[in-house]
């Protein structure tokens, strides 16, 4: 009874705190361009990471920098900054959300050409159901009277960026741990978004106190909260589960933004979502019917340690 407690806990954990990184795109583009925020985001999370990831014994070998510098310039550089772009020009939270969604599906598609990893006739059907699920919304939001249709591109374009930092994850593999891996990655944006910011002449964060509650939102729950909830919920219950969990962003994601920012769902927004959530049931779900909170622990936490082992 406990464990299941917790593992309850931790999936709706995940949930909330994945979604708060959408919203709090919206919440720091209010009060400044999205570089500045990114790059004072990073450049916080930089200074916590780094010292932290030292103690722990963090050696950053050249090899390692050789994985992770790529992985931060795809994976938070490049991503997040179409992705906070797009929300700034418009782009609904809860839209932005569910076309970051369909990245394990995109991934899918690309495994089995570049990696072996060879899809089931259900899993195809679910991939088409799925990307159907994210061209019904955002087909709707295009249509109304919000972002300019080219804004659209840019969370797209993002989600195509990370999910080819997630196939050259799997490509390479790490040794790295987690912590090392994303201090690395966070550095690396860092710099490149402060590079940006100061080349724009947009460096300097503004005098406004909400800037720097964006700041704090988008560190501590976005980044450590987020990614921490993440891990916890992979070693526990399987990578599976943790990706599946994360199809119910979107429409959490869409209420924060109707609460905090007054952003009202498309009318094709909860088919759309609907549609998105078979898809991936379809596609993540093995075709003889284990259900992953069934395994035993030590298998989860074997399945965990090989998942981590690819995943930095």
């Amino acid at each position: 009874m406990i464990r299941s407690r917790t593992d309850a806990l931790a999936a709706a954990t995940l949930v909330v705190l994945w979604s708060s990184g959408f919203v709090g795109a919206v919440l720091g583009t209010s009060h400044a361009a999205p570089d500045t925020l990114l790059a004072w985001r990073f450049l916080v999370a930089a200074v916590v990471l780094g010292p932290v990831a030292l103690a722990r014994g963090a050696r950053f070998r050249p090899a390692a920098l050789r994985r992770h510098v790529p992985l931060g310039v795809l994976s938070l550089f490049l991503c997040l900054g179409g992705t906070v772009t797009g929300i700034a020009l418009g782009v609904p939270a809860g839209t932005t959300a569910l076309i970051a969604a369909a990245q394990p599906l995109v991934v899918a598609t690309l495994a089995g050409p570049l990696l072996g990893e060879h899809l089931r006739r259900r899993q195809r059907v679910g991939l088409l159901v799925g990307l159907a699920g994210v061209a019904l919304v955002v087909g709707g939001d295009v249509h109304s009277d919000g972002a300019p249709w080219w804004a659209f591109l840019l969370p797209v374009a993002s989600m195509f960026v990370l999910s080819a930092g997630t196939l050259l994850t799997r490509r390479a593999g790490t040794t790295e741990s987690p912590l090392e891996s994303l201090t690395i990655q966070a550095v690396t944006a860092a710099v490149l978004f402060t590079i940006v910011a100061a080349v724009g002449g947009r460096l300097a964060p503004p005098a406004d106190p909400g800037f720097w509650w964006s700041v704090a939102w988008v560190v501590g729950l976005s980044t450590f909260g987020g990614y921490g909830a993440y891990l916890f919920v992979v070693r526990r219950s399987g990578p599976t589960r943790a990706s599946t969990l994360l199809y119910l962003t979107p429409p959490t994601t869409m209420i924060w933004a109707y609460l905090m920012f007054g952003q009202v769902p498309g009318l094709l927004a909860l088919p759309g979502v609907a549609l998105t959530a078979v898809g991936v049931t379809l596609v993540l779900f093995r075709s003889d019917r284990r259900i992953v909170g069934a395994e035993s622990h030590d298998g989860r936490r074997e399945r965990a340690r090989r998942f981590l082992a690819r995943h930095p």
